[in-house]
């Protein structure tokens, strides 16, 4: 029989740990297939971005671009070491990233608060590296600020998200929140999966709890 893989054992490799990738960026589609914007930047000034990390990104990828004042978005790598890893590699969970989903937004359409209510209500941030049945460093949930207003502020949301959760009997908040460094696109085949196999896995749904507007 298999065994399950306790997720309290598993960590983050060391960089010198990792694997060592590749120097070529992979090529994804031009444009987005639901919205019609480029997936890749440079992107105009008036955009922020941000990337969040909820486990497996397919589902993910879709609560975001279904947001009115999102601009793009996209699946990759982020918060590890590996450059230009591959899904293979990411799985084995050699290359220290996670699973994430990259969200450019309008500020002036969409508040931040917004999509951390996006980000909070639709996975479990207690459990420790994995979501549901996906265990492995890959699945943890993260929060990768573009500036030091966004760090604060996921700070702020995870504070407040916290106590709604311990008023409700939930545990603690694991998710990882740290300056974004690089973030590497997944294959094509993963950029809007949902939108493309609309009968797709997804393990995301409305975690229990309501993050609210002004909490962050």
């Amino acid at each position: 029989m298999f065994r399950r893989v306790d997720p309290r054992t598993l960590t983050v490799p060391a960089p010198e740990d990792t694997l060592p990738g590749r120097s070529d960026a992979i090529e994804v589609a031009p444009a987005h297939l639901v919205l019609g914007t480029p997936m890749t930047g440079p992107f105009d000034d008036r955009y922020d971005s941000i990337v969040f990390g909820m486990g497996c990104f397919w589902g993910a990828e879709r609560f975001f671009w279904q947001q009115s004042g999102v601009y793009t978005t996209a699946v990759g790598y982020a918060g590890g070491t590996t450059p230009n890893p591959t899904y293979e590699e990411t799985c084995t969970g050699r290359t220290g990233h996670t699973e994430a989903v990259l969200v450019v937004y309008d500020p002036a359409e969409v508040d931040l608060s917004i999509l951390f209510k996006i980000f909070w209500e639709n996975h479990d941030p207690t459990q420790y590296m994995g979501q549901g049945n996906d265990i492995g460093t890959q699945y943890r949930s993260a929060i990768y600020a573009s500036d030091e207003g966004q760090l604060k502020a996921a700070m702020a949301s995870r504070d407040a998200y916290q106590a709604s959760l311990a008023a409700a009997g939930f545990g603690e908040i694991t998710t990882e929140i740290a300056p974004a460094g690089p973030f590497y696109y997944a294959e094509d085949y993963h950029q809007q999966y949902l939108a493309k196999n609309p009968m797709g896995y997804c393990n995301h749904g409305f975690c229990q709890v309501e993050f609210t507007s002004d909490a962050g």
